[in-house]
Parts: structure tokens; sequence; C-alpha cells
């Protein structure tokens, strides 16, 4: 007889909901998935999820291209397990949840705003694409 596993949701925040978040939520999606759903939304999301993080997502056969950043304000009612702000801005302004949620902190740098080539930035979102991977993913599965 096998047991069924509850899904826990995760909300994951940064300040546009256009490369850090949106790529946390396709890894904890593919990676913890049955045991962790994510949605991702931002304080003043961007217009679009940047190409950048889609290629970078893509190159580990995660697709995020259909993703659309979001405002958080809209998901504030859901009754989510855990909040992650993944940014520094969001982190400071965080909205008030209705309801009790743990809410944890883990910082990475804003590969938007990375400089040079193409190719030099797309290098910049791989990078923290692995570094969520790392950091991030242990954090919630550990909250399990």
């Amino acid at each position: 007889m096998s047991k069924a596993i509850n899904t826990r949701k995760v909300l994951i925040l940064c300040t546009g909901n256009s490369c850090r978040s949106q790529m946390a939520e396709g890894l904890v999606n593919s990676l913890l998935a049955g045991h962790w759903h994510a949605s991702s939304a931002g304080i003043r999301p961007a217009d679009a999820v940047h190409p950048l993080a889609i290629r970078a997502m893509a190159e580990v056969g995660i697709d995020i291209a259909a993703n659309r950043p979001k405002l958080v304000d809209t998901l504030l009612d859901e009754p989510w397990d855990l909040v992650v702000t993944v940014c520094d801005s969001a982190r400071e302004s965080c909205p008030l949840f209705p309801r009790p949620v743990e809410q944890i902190h883990v910082s990475f740098c804003d590969p938007a705003g990375a400089a040079g080539s193409e190719a030099e930035r797309l290098a910049v979102f791989r990078a923290v694409r692995d570094e969520i991977r790392a950091r991030l993913l242990p954090e919630i599965e550990r909250r399990r």
C-alpha cells in the first residue's frame, strides 16, 4: 500500500519576477515535484520573463517560456506553506500575509543587470540558475 504524498506550496518572491524567482519556480516544480509546488511573483512585476532566463532553464530541460510575471498582491490569500524572498529588495518590501506562514530569505544577484556580450550575460544567468539549485532547493526541501 503506497502512502499519499502531501505536496506543500511555496511562493518565491523577487522584485520583477522576471529572472531569479521564475528560475527558482521552474527548478522547484521540476526537481522537488511531488513534495513541493512553487509559484512566483514580484513586488513590481516586469512585463515578461527575461529571455536569457528562459534560455538558461531550457538548457537544463525546464521550460518556463509560458510563464508570466505576477504581482504578489494577487496571491496573498493563497494558503502558502512557505514564502521565500530571493532578493534583498523583495525582503524589505515583502507584504504581510493574512495567514501565518514561514518566511525565509536566500538572496541571489540579479542576472538581469549583467553587462557584456549576450554570451557573457547568459553565463551569469547560468551561474545564478546553478546557485539557486545548490542553495535554495536544499533550504526548501529541508522544510518538508
